[in-house]
């Protein structure tokens, strides 16, 4: 593909993927995507530099679209695609189908050689804010036809107890991916994998009923939320552990698949502290 082509399809704008990169690199890319829609490509290209010069794969393609078209910065068909050859190396589809032809040398931009990000994108990144709704819609609509009915049961049901239903999506995402007939070798059940005891608990007759099994789930997780003062990464690993081993270690405890777990839900939620709703 040759760089009018690439540059011509650089211009189609979507939100980044819900991915679990680290939080920062997330909240970067997004700010990058809010500049682009709000006309502010120079804020776009400054924050895409930022997560591309901390590894963000989809930083480098998204700075490679914009020295393509020319938009935030001067425009270099050379650094654009080096840029995209980078990200289409390291597996980055989009970058793939756009590579171009490089030029006798490869050729990176400033940004990525020298300098730190401007104090305001990190302040951007650090901002604790949940993942935005854009983000989170782009990949509902993604899913397949009968994950995507199970997300967006998810999206309704989550304000009926209180809940984010970002917050709900990013446990069901990490319980089961969306995947109503999961079954863990502990005998975990359903969309948001309750063991018999929270299913009796929370009078759940039927833990392989997509509904019935996310109304206990997210009864479940109130409870919790509630528990631990709205603390998302302490609520994550009683929903992992139980809540009795977060009292008994006074935190996230030391096993290695909840740390994990609850890095995951961080990933995807971003935020450390429960976003309340009203409830519907």
């Amino acid at each position: 593909m040759g760089a009018q082509a690439a540059t011509r399809d650089a211009g189609q704008l979507e939100a980044p993927e819900w991915s679990d990169e680290p939080p920062a690199l997330a909240r970067l890319l997004e700010s990058g995507y809010q500049a682009e829609v709000n006309r502010q490509p120079g804020i776009a290209a400054a924050s895409y530099c930022a997560a591309a010069r901390d590894g963000s794969v989809e930083g480098q393609y998204r700075l490679g679209r914009l020295y393509l078209s020319g938009q935030g910065v001067a425009r270099d068909n050379q650094i654009g695609s080096t840029l995209l050859a980078i990200a289409a190396q390291r597996g980055h589809e989009k970058a793939q189908s756009l590579v171009v032809a490089m030029a006798s040398a490869e050729k990176l931009p400033d940004c990525l050689v020298t300098g730190k990000a401007p104090a305001v994108l990190m302040a951007a990144a650090d901002s604790g804010e949940a993942v935005p709704q854009e983000v989170v819609d782009r990949f509902v609509k993604a899913l397949p036809a009968d994950k995507r009915r199970h997300a967006q049961m998810v999206q309704k049901l989550a304000p009926r107890f209180s809940i984010d239903p970002r917050l709900a999506l990013a446990i069901v995402r990490t319980e089961s991916n969306f995947d109503a007939t999961a079954r863990s070798p502990k005998n975990a059940l359903g969309l948001m994998q309750l063991i018999p005891d929270t299913a009796e608990r929370f009078g759940v007759r039927d833990a392989l009923d997509p509904e019935q099994n996310i109304r206990g789930g997210l009864a479940y997780l109130r409870v919790l939320l509630k528990l631990f003062n709205g603390d998302v990464s302490l609520a994550a690993a009683a929903y992992n552990a139980g809540e009795g081993n977060v009292a008994r270690y006074k935190g996230v405890p030391p096993f290695a698949e909840t740390q994990e777990y609850v890095r995951r839900v961080m990933a995807f939620y971003r935020a450390p502290r429960h976003a309340e709703v009203a409830r519907s």
